[in-house]
């Protein structure tokens, strides 16, 4: 077999590749196989038909279309590992000479990955947001931890804002009651915003028995994004009683015997979440940085196959689980088709270059990712997808995407590298270095950002 390779443009090549006959033997050997077990001739056993028979009866021609077709991705891969090309996609393969007993000549056309200079990034500085935990962030805190230990007592009065009211629901669109437009004994608080549009102003002033009717917009079930009539009946009032702030909560609602042992706890896990956002943000930014200093051709094709991917996650997963058609989120979101066009193709763009710059960093770097490392990272996608380890790794497995998850730690061990040689500062001026206690932090910071700007794009 011989081989040519044309570079077309620097991310799509064709190939030329001429096979001699007689390497096409063992093909031609299968496809007579094939056809044997495929048709019947009377006079001769199933599978024990001569070849001249075969010729004779179906044609030289069906023979010789077979053993191509059983032939032609193996010299392919041939021609592509002697060229040393990293193929992107499917080819698009042209049979240009196929000549009985003589040669069988082909082109094959296919996106490759592009050659990558990757220069030197110890001088890329980026800023970041200082760690700064305020009294009223400990306040804050505590509030909320407070607010989970409310009482409720059931009280005869009308419903304010804060109470927590038990009310039936029933919904109607065009006068007709809906199959899944009626709840009733749901419990909510006035306020939370947890409910449908115009609740609270409907059940405020409401006492136990009475009801209000009200229009507002369904979020999901059988007609979301249609415009409802709400009738809302309240059942029971109750005010909520916040526990008083002392020692005797911090014991109830913590592990802590004072008041002030908690708000240094929070203090703490605050600093520590903080610091886990800055450490987010400057891989972000660093990455960001990385990608304006070098040049990535991105292949045409590759980039409409994760634009459409992209679109067919939001439109029919993410969209379709909140009850959402596109047009309905683009109104809420105040955008234009056309934003919501360029905002793909910008993230697709991105996705693509964040993963062919990593990966061509992995390669100069020569990292490797060791087997307590993959766990690590199994165990946090687990974690994120709401399945237990073992159930994630079975389907990993099962999926084959085992290289995915190789490929995503490795990457994210590729971005720290190039952060920790960059100059990251705070907003107060002060340099940010991670100690020895935040490098699990960091290195599980810099396999989310590599992993989330090149979200949904598709293994090569």
């Amino acid at each position: 077999m011989k081989s040519a390779v044309e570079t077309l443009n620097p991310t799509r090549v064709r190939l030329t590749v001429e096979v001699p006959f007689e390497e096409l033997k063992d093909s031609l050997d299968a496809a007579y196989k094939k056809i044997n077990q495929q048709v019947t001739v009377k006079g001769f056993r199933k599978g024990k038909i001569p070849a001249r028979v075969i010729d004779q009866r179906f044609g030289r021609g069906a023979v010789l279309e077979e053993a191509v077709n059983d032939a032609l991705p193996k010299f392919y891969t041939e021609a592509v590992n002697e060229a040393e090309l990293n193929p992107l996609g499917q080819p698009e393969v042209d049979i240009k000479e196929l000549k009985d007993n003589d040669v069988l000549s082909f082109t094959a056309e296919v996106d490759v990955r592009p050659a990558i200079e990757i220069p030197d990034y110890s001088g890329i500085e980026v800023e970041v947001d200082a760690v700064e935990v305020t009294d009223e962030d400990i306040e804050k805190s505590v509030e909320q931890l407070r607010d989970r230990f409310a009482s409720t007592t059931p009280v005869e009065r009308a419903a304010e804002d804060g109470d927590v009211v038990t009310i039936d629901l029933e919904a109607k669109v065009d006068g007709e009651v809906l199959e899944d437009g009626v709840a009733q004994g749901v419990s909510y608080t006035i306020g939370s915003g947890e409910l449908l549009d115009g609740v609270d102003d409907a059940v405020k002033g409401l006492s136990a028995g009475e009801e209000a009717t009200f229009a507002s917009e369904l979020k999901g079930g059988s007609a979301a994004g249609k415009e409802a009539e709400v009738t809302v009946k309240v059942t029971q009032v109750a005010a909520r009683e916040l526990p008083e702030l002392d020692d005797e909560f911090a014991q109830l609602a913590s592990e802590f015997d004072t008041l002030d042992e908690l708000k240094a706890d929070s203090r703490k896990r605050l600093e520590n979440m903080k610091q886990y956002d800055q450490a987010t943000q400057a891989q972000e930014r660093v990455l960001d940085k990385l990608l304006e200093l070098v040049e990535v051709p991105v292949p045409e094709k590759l980039l409409e196959d994760e634009i459409n991917t992209r679109k067919h996650n939001v439109e029919h997963h993410q969209l379709a689980q909140m009850g959402l058609t596109l047009d309905k989120y683009l109104e809420m979101q105040g955008k234009t088709a056309e934003e919501y066009e360029t905002e793909t193709r910008e993230a697709a763009v991105k996705g693509i270059k964040t993963q062919f710059v990593l990966d061509e960093l992995v390669n100069k770097e020569k990292l490797n990712v060791n087997q307590e490392e993959l766990t690590e990272h199994l165990m946090r996608r687990a974690a994120s997808s709401g399945m237990s380890p073992d159930q994630f790794a079975q389907a990993v497995v099962e999926g084959g995407q085992v290289p995915m998850l190789v490929g995503e730690v490795a990457r994210g061990k590729a971005l720290a590298v190039v952060v920790e040689s960059a100059t990251v500062k705070d907003t107060n001026g002060e340099l940010v270095d991670l100690d020895d206690e935040d490098e699990d932090a960091a290195a599980e910071a810099a396999e989310g950002s590599a992993e989330a700007a090149a979200e949904d794009k598709p293994e090569a």
